[in-house]
């Protein structure tokens, strides 16, 4: 049986090198996704985009270097017209502003390489239950591919195994 794709979100990389947080929800977050990423390639095709990876490369050279490495052997999904469409789409009708603008390629990413899940911590521009169902409103219309959109969490295990 082919793996079911997922989108590596920056966020992933980001907690797997992070120093432990002394928040417990966000270290409670961070061993999630260190349990969640043991297995993942071996569960998964894993995928970033070029967007992730330049995104990774900003702050701290050293913290910077850890999570390119933490990727590098994961498949690098390339902008095209058909991701800036969608992410100039998603602009116009999701009504998202600020610094959640800087999320929507991801989607725009994940909807059209039709990637089965966009795995993210961002639950408040990303995995967001208000901000789904707009997208969902949104892809129904235009006939469009809806990735899940979820944590590691949710993904952790496969309930049929």
């Amino acid at each position: 049986m082919e793996k079911a794709t997922v989108y590596v979100e920056t966020t992933i990389p980001s907690y797997l090198v992070a120093e432990p947080s002394r928040d417990v929800v966000v270290a409670g977050h961070q061993r999630t996704t260190h349990d969640w990423w043991k297995t993942a390639d071996k569960r998964f095709e894993l995928v970033i985009s070029d967007v992730v990876y330049e995104e990774f490369t900003r702050g701290d050279p050293g913290i910077a270097s850890r999570r390119v490495e933490t990727v590098r052997n994961l498949a690098i999904l390339v902008s095209d017209d058909e991701v800036e469409s969608l992410a100039n789409t998603y602009v116009a009708e999701l009504g998202l502003v600020g610094r959640a603008l800087n999320d929507i390629p991801h989607v725009a990413f994940a909807v059209a390489y039709e990637i089965d899940y966009l795995v993210t911590w961002n639950c408040a521009h990303l995995a967001n239950a208000i901000v789904l169902r707009k997208l969902r409103e949104v892809n129904t219309r235009l006939g469009l591919w809806l990735p899940m959109i979820c944590t590691p969490e949710e993904l952790m295990d496969d309930p049929q195994e």
